[in-house]
Formats: C-alpha cells, structure tokens, sequence
C-alpha cells in the first residue's frame, strides 16, 4: 500500500530531525556519528546524509576528540562551526536601546547600550534602522557573515508576522517591523516579547535546562511570568503573554495604568515596594530607610536589598509581604501548570532569603500537595539587561531548523 505524503510534511520532517541533530552536536559536541545516531534515534544513514549537509552548509564541522577509557588515536566526531557567522540582537528598552553582535554559538562579540527616543518627524522604524546603520558602520571590522536580526521588547507583539502592536514607551500601533527589516536587510527577523525570550533562554541554557514544565516570574519595575509546558513555551506564537502583573489583588487598591485598581503590579513592582518603603518608614523612626532620607541619599532597590540583609524589621517585613503576595498567585499557577522548577527573575533575589520561603509557604498552603512539594525555587541565571534573551531566539530557531535551513539554502 502507497502512502500519500504530502511535500510539505516532508520538508517538515526534514527540518525537525536537522534541527534536532544540530542541537544534539551542539550540546554534546564534539560527538561520534554513532553516538550521535543512539541520542537523535535516527538511522546511521540519515545522520551521515544530515551530517554531510552541515558540514558542506559549514555550520558543522570534524574534529578529534578522546574517548574515556580508550587510549588509541583520537576519534573523529562532530561539533558546531560558528567561525564567521554572526547575527544581530536588538534590545528595546524604555529610552534606551541595546544593540549586540554575537557568533552562532551565542558568544558576544560586541554590544552598545544608547539612548533612544523617537523623534515626532522621523518614524520609529527610522530610528530602529538608523541605529543598525550607525552600529555596522562603528563596527565594521568586526562583521563577517550575517545571518539574522533577533528584537525584544516588552510590549504587545506578533511574533509570526513581526508586528509591534502597542508599547508603554513609545506610541506606536501595528508597527511591521518585520517585514521592513526584512525588506532591507533580506535577513530573516525574529520578534519576541521580552520576557518569553528570557524565559526561553533560561530554558536553552539556563537554570530552567532540562525541565519540561517551568515557571519563570519577572519581578521587576513590570511584573510578568512566562510559561513552559510540555518542553514548548506557551504563547510564544502570537500576542499573548501570561498575564499576572493585571491581576487584582486590593480591590481598592491603586489606580493601574491598565485601568483596573489594585493590580499585582502596583503592589510588588520594584517602583511601589520602594515607594511603600519611603511611606512607611515615617511610622519607623530607626529603620534605615529613614537614615538614607536625612543624608539625602537616594533610595534604590540595591540599598533596599542592603537593608533588609542588616536585618532592618520595616524592609524585612515588606519584603515578606511582598513574597507572600505572590505566592498567592503562584499557587494557583502551580496548581494548574504542575511545574517542576520556579525561577525568578528579579532584583529581589539579592534577598531571597527572605522572599523565596514566604513564596514558598503559600504555595504549600494553597496547592495540591502532590505538585507544592516537587517544586523547588531558584534564582534565573541570566539578567534581563544585555541582548542575550534576544540571542536565545536565533538558538531556538536553529534548534528547530528553521534558520539552519534558510542558512543551508544560501
């Protein structure tokens, strides 16, 4: 009996088993094509065949390597060739941009952080293109092969078709940023918000590898979460995010910019624990909060942090509060995704020692026993102020195969 394929799953099958032996090289390399048939599960045929591909596309490469144990002449196994390939990471943040120019294994090569501000006669697009054109052109000598251009921003997006829908920073509607990058650079354009490719690359590379159901909090001057279930990020195709930050918790609470009251976010938003800290330390005549305030020295949540790790009560007890706070949601997250590690990204792990366990005890008290006991919670390896986020996008889309195709094809 024949069987009617079509094309197109064809070349579906193809990219999924490139992408998945290009990531199996990458991890393990350098590594045998017999050991690297066991790990993909694919015949010694089609490893040799995908192999070759590579190695003449020269994104992979042959190299000598020693076994354990075995004392004759080194093996030839394979490993990932990122010599000259190079991609562009863009990170927007509120008035300013960062703009970072990394190798195919991630390794950064250079990166710039500048103001950015949109001009009412010129375009946001503009701008964007302006600040790549003034980046290649200071750093010329360093550009080789370029193969794609990754963005961040944390605002409403569309990563399939590259829109920037709406940003808290900038006023901007329905932006194609993808479409007119690609039209002038003829590259291929990756767009992601900013905090699922954080939690992508916690998960690539970070202190979320090798767990399938994952749970990173943003804490920061936005709260967010981003979500991975299954091995696959949630929502990580279209404009929706795991919106937490919006949830209320004081129903007459402060007014959000979201147009609700008593949001999670404007509780436990770095800018409204410090405020909540200035307010309430009129109420506690020896907290060092107060201290800071008579020399006139300006609070910031690193001086926060100091405090609460003296053992000041009032910022301890916020910082407790505020842990306490989330747990409640994070509960009812546990509850429903199950996951086996909860990171969190924020400047409130210089105290975790005071924040972990009272998320902890409300995830104990308020979820199923069976999932609160199997999860532990750690602190997210990477920040979120360079381009490296941005850069897990390229290595997730080599890991598919998407980009290695497009690569392969010239």
């Amino acid at each position: 009996m024949s069987v009617d394929v079509q094309p197109s799953h064809i070349d579906q099958i193809k990219q999924a088993n490139i992408g998945l032996v290009y990531r199996l090289i990458d991890q393990y390399g350098p590594i045998s094509r017999i050991a690297l048939s066991k790990k993909a599960q694919l015949a010694p045929a089609s490893i040799t065949k995908i192999t070759r591909e590579l190695i003449d596309a020269h994104l992979v490469k042959e190299a000598e390597f020693h076994e354990p144990g075995f004392r004759g002449r080194p093996a030839i196994g394979l490993k990932v060739d990122s010599e000259g390939w190079q991609f562009l990471c863009i990170r927007i943040n509120k008035a300013s941009i960062v703009v970072g120019l990394r190798d195919l294994s991630s390794n950064l090569l250079v990166e710039e952080e500048l103001p950015f501000s949109v001009l009412q006669n010129q375009s946001f697009l503009d701008c964007i293109v302006d600040e790549i054109d003034n980046f290649f052109f200071r750093h010329q000598s360093a550009l080789e092969r370029l193969t794609a251009i990754s963005i961040i921003i944390n605002a409403i997006v569309d990563p399939i078709n590259g829109i920037i829908h709406s940003s808290p920073y900038y006023d901007i509607q329905d932006i194609p940023i993808g479409a007119f990058l690609h039209q002038r650079t003829g590259l291929p354009i990756f767009l992601q918000h900013g905090i699922t490719a954080w939690t992508i690359a916690e998960s690539l590379c970070g202190t979320g590898k090798n767990y399938q159901n994952l749970i990173q909090l943003v804490i920061d001057d936005n709260v967010g979460a981003g979500i991975i279930t299954a091995g696959q990020m949630l929502h990580a195709g279209n404009h929706s995010v795991v919106e937490i930050g919006h949830t209320q918790i004081e129903p007459d609470g402060e007014l959000c910019y979201c147009g609700n009251r008593g949001c999670l976010e404007t509780v436990i938003s770095i800018k409204n624990i410090l405020q909540k800290a200035r307010s309430l330390a009129t109420q506690h005549p020896y907290s060092l909060v107060n201290t800071m305030t008579i020399d006139n020295v300006p609070l910031t949540i690193d001086l926060l942090c100091q405090a609460a790790i003296e053992g000041d009560p009032l910022v301890t007890d916020i910082i407790h509060d505020a842990g306490e706070q989330i747990g409640r949601i994070m509960a009812i997250m546990v509850n429903i995704f199950n996951p086996g590690r909860i990171l969190i990204g924020s400047p409130l792990n210089n105290v975790k020692h005071i924040l972990y366990p009272a998320i902890q005890q409300q995830i104990s008290q308020r979820s199923l026993p069976g999932y609160s006991q199997q999860v532990d919670i750690v602190a997210t390896q990477f920040d979120n102020t360079d381009t490296f986020p941005a850069a897990a996008l390229i290595k997730q889309s080599l890991y598919s195969g998407e980009l290695l195709i497009a690569l392969m094809q010239g």
